[in-house]
């Protein structure tokens, strides 16, 4: 058996062969289209409200909608929810969102068409404790959770009721932890505990989810999920894709887009969840925008079939490269501005990708996303660029240069065997595998890879992989053109097939085009490599999307602190509106923030509570004081120093 063995086809699209779950009237895996999903944020008790939400939430283009039942009064209350929608004609199926009560679960699950139920608080209480287990005490674990579980399976195959069993990252149990570590595997052990008890019963109508707000995490979790349903001989079940915690805005799509995206183009999953701290009703749409790129896919050019990936898909490790320039080894991915299209005139020009021409002071400023290197083709640019910007040419123009200082040609391979000079950038198409053996004795060589293959995030990737079965190690620019206008089409492309290759250590660089906006074009690769946590140049807002549990108006809130802090420069924010998304859904955030009463808040550095009970009035400015406390914190420069 293959053991690194997780989809179909390295090479060839093809989408993973779920069994089907009935749902209500939505059956969902097999052949049936990839469904989405969203979940309420009104007050499970607010009847009319959650109805309201659900009808808007339906004709954006839900075709699922979870609602939360925290305790046996919102449960009941699902009842009255969806007899309103049925006298409406609303047939939509409603799922059941569980934490921590097993009672409420078997209630809901008479009521509604599926219940969700996380493993790692369903039957375990989290006070992160570390303990050390024995075989024979940890098998009475298992039973325990047996005992607890079996009843809500029970009543799910009595009434026809599915059931996801959703691993959250940082919801694990302090048992798999100990067992296990803070890793994918203990995320996948935590479902498949449920998931064999299942089986001994009989009950296949099941979905699996392994969510986290950590894109590697969350990609690996899922590999590694399905690998382990085949090794072990169990059904595979459908997937439900989903990035926990997103955040909210161009953030929070593109940091959707990097994990679901790298998922989907492996044939992975069969129902998609955009998490954004957004209107329910916004995340349909960039969920359907994510699947409808696979309508078509089947067909695509064909790319040379590779039986093994040379990577193991179910850890990360960055491709190790040499240093060329400042590409590659230690260096974070660069980011390349691709100006051949749209010559550079005038110094302002620079400013949509984060440099900054000061005329009262007669000097250049660069942004925290500022790009390094600018591509301008046959078009050099006509003034003395900014220290930290260097300047990339085509090879004819290149040579014509009077001043070659911090310019550097690109070639086509054919030039490159003529190449007497040093550093150099290759043009390479990801089709033509021969080039990497060609690769293999040069030095100095950065290498730009193309594709134009509809299935791109594949072919770039075979490339890498020929580069790597030839024990090439030049670094590698991903460069993608995608004739994209509408803002948000052209970032869930590009952090489609560039964040899918990013996740798995590959690229050493990015240039985007064919979008037309070099502001959307510089910020996209930026945002790119910050969901890809491959290079931190802005604060990291993991804000869970609201739900009827949250204590506080999530959107506000993460609005104003995003206001007061988003200066901070790779400082990672958990905003989490109840325990339930508390300090283990926040897992690797420097800094929480966290609803625990009406009014409320809790502030954590890391997993640990530093203040309880802060009013939220107060709340923002004890978050600040603590970061300042750990001498994280700078004041923001002002507006106008950054003017032209």
């Amino acid at each position: 058996m293959d053991t690194k063995k997780y989809c179909n086809s390295l090479t060839e699209y093809s989408r993973r062969q779920a069994i089907k779950v009935n749902i209500g009237q939505v059956p969902l895996g097999a052949e049936y289209p990839i469904r989405v999903q969203s979940m309420t944020t009104v007050d499970t008790m607010d009847t009319q409200g959650s109805v309201e939400q659900t009808i808007r939430m339906v004709d954006s283009g839900c075709e699922y909608v979870r609602i939360t039942a925290p305790s046996i009064k919102e449960a009941q209350n699902l009842e009255l929810i969806r007899n309103e929608l049925r006298a409406k004609n609303i047939d939509v199926p409603l799922v059941a969102d569980i934490h921590f009560t097993p009672n409420a679960a078997e209630l809901a699950a008479r009521i509604v068409e599926k219940v969700r139920v996380n493993p790692g608080n369903y039957a375990d209480k989290k006070k992160f404790e570390e303990i050390e287990y024995t075989d024979e005490s940890y098998e009475a674990e298992l039973l325990r959770i047996r005992e607890k579980f079996i009843p809500l399976v029970e009543i799910c195959k009595e009434h026809g009721t599915a059931m996801r069993i959703g691993t959250n990252h940082g919801s694990l149990s302090d048992r798999i932890l100990s067992r296990f570590g803070d890793t994918p595997l203990g995320m996948v052990e935590s479902a498949l505990e449920f998931l064999r008890i299942c089986d001994d019963l009989d009950y296949h109508d099941i979905v699996l989810s392994m969510k986290a707000s950590n894109t590697r995490v969350m990609v690996q979790a899922y590999r590694l999920l399905v690998h382990k349903l085949d090794e072990e001989g169990l059904k595979p079940y459908p997937l439900h894709l989903g990035v926990t915690e997103a955040g909210d805005g161009e953030d929070g799509r593109i940091k959707s887009a990097v994990g679901i995206g790298a998922l989907l183009e492996d044939g992975l999953g069969d129902t998609v969840r955009v998490s954004l701290t957004e209107e329910p009703e916004f995340e349909a749409p960039v969920a359907q925008s994510l699947i409808n790129r696979y309508t078509n896919r089947s067909g695509h050019a064909v790319i040379a079939s590779l039986e093994q990936s040379p990577v193991d898909p179910f850890t990360y490790e960055r491709r190790k490269t040499t240093e060329v320039l400042n590409f590659g080894d230690q260096n974070v991915p660069r980011v390349v501005a691709d100006f051949a299209a749209n010559p550079v005139t005038q110094m302002s020009d620079l400013k949509p990708i984060g440099h900054y021409y000061l005329p009262e002071l007669d000097k250049w400023k660069m942004g925290d996303t500022g790009a390094d290197y600018i591509y301008s083709g046959a078009n050099p640019v006509p003034f003395m660029l900014p220290n930290g910007l260097r300047e990339i040419l085509d090879y004819a123009t290149w040579k014509e240069l009077d001043s070659k200082e911090n310019k550097y040609p690109v070639l086509n391979l054919d030039q490159l065997s003529e190449w007497k000079g040093e550093e150099v950038f290759v043009r390479v198409d990801a089709a033509d595998l021969s080039a990497a053996k060609q690769l293999s004795d040069k030095e100095k060589v950065v290498v730009l890879l193309h594709t134009e293959n509809a299935h791109a995030m594949a072919a770039l990737r075979r490339f890498i992989f020929e580069l790597m079965i030839q024990k090439v190690d030049l670094p590698v620019v991903l460069e993608r053109k995608i004739t994209e206008t509408d803002h948000t089409e052209f970032q869930l492309a590009s952090a489609t097939d560039i964040g899918g290759l990013l996740v798995d250590g590959l690229g050493d660089g990015v240039m985007l085009s064919g979008h037309g906006n070099k502001k959307a074009e510089n910020d996209t690769a930026f945002g790119i490599l910050q969901a890809a946590r491959t290079r931190m140049t802005k604060t990291e807002y993991i804000s869970c999307p609201s739900c009827g549990r949250t204590l506080f108006d999530l959107q506000e809130t993460t609005a104003k602190i995003r206001k007061r802090t988003d200066h901070l420069k790779g400082v990672k924010i958990g905003i989490m509106g109840c325990i339930v998304n508390g300090p283990g859904e926040m897992a690797d955030a420097d800094y929480g923030y966290v609803g625990s009463g009406k009014g409320k808040i809790t502030l954590y550095r890391g997993q640990t509570v530093v203040k309880r009970a802060v009013p939220s009035e107060r709340a923002v400015d004890e978050l600040i004081e603590i970061i300042r406390e750990d001498e994280n914190w700078v004041e923001p420069e002002t507006v106008e120093t950054m003017e032209l």
